[in-house]
């Protein structure tokens, strides 16, 4: 059975480490990103985290109840930074678009950590905001509720499902990622039109397009299908009024 996590003010005041530093959940995740960004995931162990923070590794076990219990925390601590300074506005449209920007940005920015994360469900505070507050957006627009949950679905896994991508082509060795952009110029651009007449057509697109990621687009397009389904059951609403 995993021990039970020592509540904060205890922590503070016990668990200091070697050097003085007092420990925190918030200073030991943030040396958990910037472990991954330097070594990634196969270099995050208790031990190496102990050692970047002059403590004990058992000590880090008063405030995560397993590694696992930690990577949920850097998963949560990468929403945060996307919620931090985003507020609704009433805009609904504009609101999603700023808010799945936010948050694909947030992991890219940390690959090594999105590809840990960005599949799991942490059910701590900074996921629940965003919930919250994704449903709220849709729910204050006038969606009905089945339509907000299948939109709030598809928002956000479409938003994590990139993420998830760019972070890991990002977190490839950069020479990989060079020969992998390069493959557009390399082959798909020099395909004859006899053989592939389609991609030749498209080589000149496909070379500038494909090395940027698709979320920008792929979330414009989710945003306009929602959008007709809301201009729908307005048309819908006004005119059941207009009949009455």
């Amino acid at each position: 059975m995993p021990k039970a996590v020592v509540p904060e003010e205890k922590r503070r005041r016990r668990r200091p480490t070697r050097s003085g530093t007092v420990l925190s959940e918030r200073l030991i995740v943030e040396t958990a990103l910037r472990m991954l960004r330097e070594h990634g995931s196969a270099g995050l162990s208790a031990r190496r985290l102990g050692l970047a923070l002059d403590a004990d590794p058992s000590t880090l076990y008063r405030y995560f109840r397993g590694m696992d219990d930690l990577t949920l925390a850097i998963g949560d601590a990468l929403i945060g930074q996307a919620l931090d300074g985003w507020r609704a506005t009433g805009e609904w449209r504009s609101d999603l678009r700023g808010l799945g920007l936010r948050i694909h940005a947030v992991y890219v920015g940390h690959p090594q950590a999105a590809l840990l994360t960005a599949n799991r469900v942490t059910g701590r505070a900074h996921e629940l905001a965003a919930d919250e507050a994704i449903l709220d957006v849709l729910r204050t627009a006038g969606f009905p509720l089945p339509d907000t949950v299948r939109i709030y679905q598809a928002f956000i896994d479409q938003t994590l499902a990139f993420a998830a991508l760019d972070a890991a082509s990002l977190a490839l060795p950069r020479e990989s990622r060079s020969a992998d952009e390069d493959m557009w110029r390399s082959t798909y651009a020099r395909l004859p039109r006899v053989t592939h007449p389609r991609i030749a057509e498209a080589a000149p697109l496909l070379v500038t397009r494909m090395v940027d990621s698709a979320y920008p687009t792929a979330l414009e397009m989710l945003l306009d299908s929602a959008a007709a389904q809301w201009e729908a059951l307005r048309a819908l609403t006004t005119g059941g009024a207009a009949e009455r």
